[in-house]
């Protein structure tokens, strides 16, 4: 069962702008897209991959710089807090 939302448009600056509902669900600065299909306007979430850094460009330009070993990448447990704060032991 779908649920419905009444929403008002208004001006901001020179566009007509619609407000969505917390109810939605849509996080702040989400991209959207918006088309119109027979008198009705369909608004969808734009799917963006996630954007990786190329470091190829600068690997070897920093001097003593190494990849890690396997055993430089092996951490020792901490115990964290539910704040992600380390836990002092007595």
């Amino acid at each position: 069962m779908t649920k419905e939302y009444r929403a008002k448009t208004f001006k901001s600056g020179n566009s007509v702008a619609l407000r969505l509902p917390k109810g939605l669900g849509i996080e702040e600065g989400r991209e959207m897209m918006v088309r119109e299909e027979y008198g009705r306007f369909v608004v969808e979430p734009i799917v963006t991959e996630r954007k990786k850094i190329d470091l190829t460009g600068i690997y070897g330009s920093i001097p003593g710089l190494k990849l890690l070993t396997e055993e430089d990448r092996i951490m020792e447990p901490r115990d964290l807090d539910w704040t992600g704060a380390l836990l002092k032991h007595e």
